[in-house]
């Protein structure tokens, strides 16, 4: 049996899906994008909250590709990347045996994922770049000519944004529409990470050594972003 998958349950059983480290990520994460939404809104003396929170963004975004391939079976990326054959399976509603789409990220929520990280990360990058032509300039904007800076800043202040919102307000609204119309629970597994699962499905390990590898890697990823941060001073 692999390392990262406990014992496989039998029958109809409560099966730990999402790990801690997985899930405090998840809501520190959410949390942290509403904040840096609302001190971008306020600006002025709020801006020094949203580039100290950005950084948190940063951190947990390189924990997130760190664990994405050590952490738990269902946070790892390869347990939620498809390829064109099984998303087919997926919106036919034909899954094979093999196909677990009600356990960890369907095929629809995987791609909602990447997007997300995907558009978080290109928020950072500009963000440490960018130059409001006021007081607030990213820590790395020494490095770049005032052209680009101005071009990332229009990108982080504009779509950027508007992308984020759009895909948060898709991701509530595909919550909504599993809970209601699939009665797929989606929340309270991010919270208490088990799910109540038929057949054999393979369990997450969320142990103490699971726990403190995650904590060494969380430590590790803040080191780096402070080691960037410091670049500009």
């Amino acid at each position: 049996m692999s390392q990262d998958a406990a014992p496989t349950p039998t029958g109809s059983s409560v099966v730990r899906v999402w790990d801690l480290p997985t899930r405090l990520f998840h809501w520190l994460l959410a949390a942290a994008v509403v904040a840096q939404v609302t001190t971008g809104m306020i600006g002025g003396a709020a801006l020094t909250w949203h580039l100290r929170i950005g950084y948190c963004v940063f951190a947990l975004l390189v924990f997130r590709l760190v664990w994405g391939l050590v952490g738990g079976h269902w946070s790892r990326f390869a347990s939620f990347i498809y390829g064109p054959a099984s998303v087919l399976r997926y919106v036919r509603g034909q899954p094979r045996s093999g196909d677990h789409f009600h356990v960890g990220h369907n095929p629809l929520g995987s791609a909602s994922v990447f997007a997300m990280l995907a558009m978080l990360a290109t928020q950072v990058a500009t963000g440490l770049v960018a130059d409001d032509e006021i007081a607030t300039t990213g820590p790395l904007n020494r490095y770049v000519s005032s052209a680009f800076a101005l071009s990332m800043t229009a990108w982080h202040k504009g779509p950027g944004i508007t992308l984020i919102l759009a895909l948060v307000l898709l991701h509530i609204g595909a919550i909504v529409y599993y809970t209601r119309r699939k009665g797929h629970m989606l929340v309270r597994p991010m919270i208490g990470g088990d799910k109540v699962l038929p057949g054999t499905v393979p369990a997450s390990v969320d142990d103490r050594l699971t726990r403190a590898r995650a904590l060494a890697i969380a430590l590790a990823s803040a080191a780096l972003v402070a080691a960037v941060v410091k670049l500009g001073d």
